[in-house]
Protein backbone atom coordinates (compact mmCIF):
# COMPACT_ATOMS: atom_id res chain seq x y z
CA UNK A 1 0.00 0.00 0.00
CA UNK A 2 1.36 3.68 -0.67
CA UNK A 3 1.43 6.19 1.69
CA UNK A 4 -1.56 8.22 -0.52
CA UNK A 5 -4.18 4.66 -0.10
CA UNK A 6 -3.31 4.90 3.41
CA UNK A 7 -4.11 8.18 4.11
CA UNK A 8 -7.14 8.22 1.82
CA UNK A 9 -8.57 5.36 3.45
CA UNK A 10 -8.08 7.26 6.89
CA UNK A 11 -9.55 10.17 5.11
CA UNK A 12 -12.51 8.51 3.89
CA UNK A 13 -13.02 6.82 7.28
CA UNK A 14 -13.15 10.14 9.16
CA UNK A 15 -16.21 11.20 6.77
CA UNK A 16 -19.08 11.15 8.64
CA UNK A 17 -17.64 10.24 11.97
CA UNK A 18 -17.99 13.72 13.78
CA UNK A 19 -14.53 13.45 14.68
CA UNK A 20 -14.77 10.89 17.29
CA UNK A 21 -11.82 8.96 16.76
CA UNK A 22 -13.34 5.56 17.64
CA UNK A 23 -15.85 5.99 14.81
CA UNK A 24 -12.92 6.87 13.07
CA UNK A 25 -11.14 3.55 13.88
CA UNK A 26 -14.72 1.33 13.18
CA UNK A 27 -14.93 2.86 9.50
CA UNK A 28 -10.99 2.62 9.09
CA UNK A 29 -11.76 -1.29 10.10
CA UNK A 30 -15.40 -1.85 7.49
CA UNK A 31 -13.32 0.30 4.28
CA UNK A 32 -10.39 -2.01 4.83
CA UNK A 33 -12.10 -5.12 5.54
CA UNK A 34 -13.39 -4.47 1.46
CA UNK A 35 -10.11 -4.59 0.03
CA UNK A 36 -8.06 -7.57 -0.55
CA UNK A 37 -5.97 -9.25 2.03
CA UNK A 38 -2.98 -8.22 0.68
CA UNK A 39 -3.83 -4.22 0.73
CA UNK A 40 -4.70 -5.21 4.51
CA UNK A 41 -1.38 -6.34 5.02
CA UNK A 42 -0.19 -3.54 2.93
CA UNK A 43 -1.82 -1.26 5.26
CA UNK A 44 -0.77 -3.00 8.64
CA UNK A 45 3.19 -2.29 7.41
CA UNK A 46 2.46 1.02 6.59
CA UNK A 47 1.13 1.55 9.85
CA UNK A 48 4.15 0.60 11.43
CA UNK A 49 6.38 2.69 9.69
CA UNK A 50 4.04 5.90 10.84
CA UNK A 51 3.92 4.88 13.93
CA UNK A 52 7.98 4.31 13.98
CA UNK A 53 8.16 7.47 12.56
CA UNK A 54 6.12 9.52 15.02
CA UNK A 55 8.12 7.85 18.00
CA UNK A 56 10.02 11.09 19.08
CA UNK A 57 10.67 12.31 22.58
CA UNK A 58 9.16 15.23 21.40
CA UNK A 59 6.34 13.88 20.49
CA UNK A 60 5.97 11.96 23.58
CA UNK A 61 6.29 15.45 25.86
CA UNK A 62 3.68 16.65 23.61
CA UNK A 63 1.28 13.93 24.46
CA UNK A 64 2.24 13.95 28.17
CA UNK A 65 1.43 17.69 28.59
CA UNK A 66 -1.64 17.34 26.50
CA UNK A 67 -3.23 14.17 28.28
CA UNK A 68 -1.61 15.07 31.76
CA UNK A 69 0.89 11.83 31.46
CA UNK A 70 1.85 9.48 28.97
CA UNK A 71 3.28 5.80 30.01
CA UNK A 72 4.37 3.59 26.76
CA UNK A 73 0.73 2.41 26.24
CA UNK A 74 -0.47 6.33 26.95
CA UNK A 75 2.37 7.26 24.11
CA UNK A 76 0.82 4.54 21.74
CA UNK A 77 -2.63 5.22 22.01
CA UNK A 78 -2.41 9.14 21.55
CA UNK A 79 -0.73 8.47 18.18
CA UNK A 80 -3.53 6.47 17.43
CA UNK A 81 -5.83 9.32 18.11
CA UNK A 82 -3.28 11.73 15.90
CA UNK A 83 -3.63 9.14 13.12
CA UNK A 84 -7.28 9.64 13.18
CA UNK A 85 -6.88 13.44 12.62
CA UNK A 86 -5.93 13.02 9.32
CA UNK A 87 -2.43 13.35 7.38
CA UNK A 88 -1.73 16.37 7.31
CA UNK A 89 -2.53 17.11 11.52
CA UNK A 90 0.23 13.82 11.55
CA UNK A 91 2.60 15.19 9.78
CA UNK A 92 2.62 18.59 11.01
CA UNK A 93 2.37 17.06 14.49
CA UNK A 94 5.40 15.09 14.12
CA UNK A 95 7.52 17.51 12.61
CA UNK A 96 7.21 20.39 15.21
CA UNK A 97 4.64 18.45 18.28
CA UNK A 98 4.26 22.16 19.89
CA UNK A 99 1.62 22.71 16.41
CA UNK A 100 -0.53 20.87 18.53
CA UNK A 101 -1.29 23.87 20.43
CA UNK A 102 -3.11 25.51 17.21
CA UNK A 103 -5.84 22.79 17.21
CA UNK A 104 -9.22 23.53 19.03
CA UNK A 105 -9.94 20.54 20.38
CA UNK A 106 -6.56 20.60 22.16
CA UNK A 107 -6.95 24.03 23.38
CA UNK A 108 -10.54 23.56 24.81
CA UNK A 109 -8.90 20.53 26.48
CA UNK A 110 -6.35 22.51 28.63
CA UNK A 111 -9.41 23.96 30.45
CA UNK A 112 -11.99 20.55 30.10
CA UNK A 113 -9.04 18.03 30.89
CA UNK A 114 -10.21 16.09 28.16
CA UNK A 115 -7.42 13.11 26.51
CA UNK A 116 -6.86 12.02 23.35
CA UNK A 117 -5.91 8.73 22.74
CA UNK A 118 -7.16 6.20 20.57
CA UNK A 119 -6.13 2.01 20.87
CA UNK A 120 -8.81 0.80 18.52
CA UNK A 121 -6.69 3.18 15.70
CA UNK A 122 -3.86 0.81 16.48
CA UNK A 123 -5.65 -2.80 15.80
CA UNK A 124 -7.56 -1.89 12.81
CA UNK A 125 -5.42 -3.42 10.62
CA UNK A 126 -5.93 -7.02 12.34
CA UNK A 127 -9.87 -6.03 12.94
CA UNK A 128 -9.97 -5.59 9.19
CA UNK A 129 -8.32 -9.18 8.12
CA UNK A 130 -9.96 -10.57 11.12
CA UNK A 131 -13.54 -9.68 9.06
CA UNK A 132 -12.21 -10.06 5.74
CA UNK A 133 -10.71 -13.24 5.92
CA UNK A 134 -11.80 -14.97 9.92
CA UNK A 135 -8.37 -15.41 9.90
CA UNK A 136 -5.37 -14.16 11.82
CA UNK A 137 -3.36 -11.11 10.31
CA UNK A 138 0.06 -12.68 9.51
CA UNK A 139 2.98 -11.87 11.11
CA UNK A 140 5.10 -8.87 9.82
CA UNK A 141 7.80 -10.43 7.71
CA UNK A 142 9.59 -7.21 6.98
CA UNK A 143 9.47 -5.20 10.44
CA UNK A 144 9.53 -1.96 10.96
CA UNK A 145 12.49 -0.84 13.52
CA UNK A 146 11.55 1.66 16.56
CA UNK A 147 13.62 4.35 16.70
CA UNK A 148 16.00 4.88 19.86
CA UNK A 149 14.62 7.67 21.83
CA UNK A 150 18.16 9.17 23.28
CA UNK A 151 16.90 12.29 23.85
CA UNK A 152 14.53 11.90 27.04
CA UNK A 153 13.52 14.60 29.09
CA UNK A 154 11.65 15.26 32.27
CA UNK A 155 8.36 16.11 30.66
CA UNK A 156 7.39 17.15 34.54
CA UNK A 157 9.90 19.73 34.65
CA UNK A 158 8.10 22.97 33.95
CA UNK A 159 10.44 24.88 32.54
CA UNK A 160 11.97 22.57 30.03
CA UNK A 161 9.19 21.91 28.95
CA UNK A 162 8.35 25.77 28.51
CA UNK A 163 11.28 25.72 26.56
CA UNK A 164 10.57 22.93 24.00
CA UNK A 165 6.88 23.02 23.85
CA UNK A 166 6.71 26.74 24.25
CA UNK A 167 2.73 26.92 22.99
CA UNK A 168 1.68 23.37 24.60
CA UNK A 169 3.39 24.70 27.67
CA UNK A 170 1.36 27.97 27.67
CA UNK A 171 -1.67 26.03 27.46
CA UNK A 172 -1.04 23.61 29.94
CA UNK A 173 1.60 24.36 32.54
CA UNK A 174 0.92 26.67 34.92
CA UNK A 175 2.43 29.84 34.66
CA UNK A 176 5.14 30.60 36.55
CA UNK A 177 4.72 32.81 39.96
CA UNK A 178 5.36 36.12 39.82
Amino acid sequence: MRTEDFWQLIDRAREGGGGESDAVAARAVALLAERDPEEIVGYAHHQQRVLAASYRVDLWGAAYLINGGASADGFEYFRGWLMTQGRAVFARAVADPDSLAELSRVRAASLSGEEFQCEAMLVVPWEAYRKATAAELPADRDPVPVPDLNDFWDFDDEEEARRRLPRLAALFVEPPAE
